[in-house]
């Protein structure tokens, strides 16, 4: 079994992307290596956040979450010019890298949304917890109140009882 360098396998997996955009069928051809081993590469690299073409060349639609997401980090110092000559090199539209940065802004603003949200149901139930607490503490003294009536009711009752025998 033959062992691959990490750059060699991203030299490999590189000649999938433009400008050279070959089919894991060819290069498998070109550089003697089985296609079962190619599609594992290019799954790991998929895993790892790597922008890499699904089965189909240039069906961005089929990129995982992360592979986008790694692809906006990774235009988002670069100027105009770069972020153009960025999207030839990986086949890809400038509108889709910005829709996409769109996209994960709005999850970051979903996420201060439901954080906001959890606040406010927090705030709401330690309100709910308080009052609770409260109405159990006034039922426990009516309780200890009413327990000891009934347990001067006892005594009473016995001394009443005391005094008519006494008689």
């Amino acid at each position: 079994m033959a062992r691959f360098s990490q750059e060699r396998k991203e030299a490999v997996l590189s000649r999938l992307l433009p400008p050279y955009n070959m089919t894991v069928s060819d290069l498998a051809k070109v550089e003697g290596i089985s296609e079962a081993t190619l599609y594992n590469w290019r799954k790991q690299a998929r895993l790892r956040g790597r922008a890499v073409p699904g089965p189909k060349p240039n069906n961005t639609d089929q990129w995982s979450a992360e592979a986008k997401l790694a692809t906006v980090i990774e235009t988002a110092t670069m100027s105009e010019a770069q972020l153009n000559e960025y999207c030839r090199q990986k086949g890809l539209f400038v509108e889709q890298v910005k829709a996409w940065k769109e996209a994960s802004l709005a999850g970051f603003q979903s996420a201060e949304q439901q954080d906001k949200t959890l606040k406010q149901q927090s705030k709401a139930d330690k309100q709910q917890i308080k009052k609770l607490e409260k109405e159990l503490r006034r039922k426990e003294k009516a309780l200890a109140e009413t327990a000891a009536l009934l347990v001067l009711r006892k005594k009473l009752d016995a001394l009443w009882e005391n005094n008519d025998a006494d008689d």
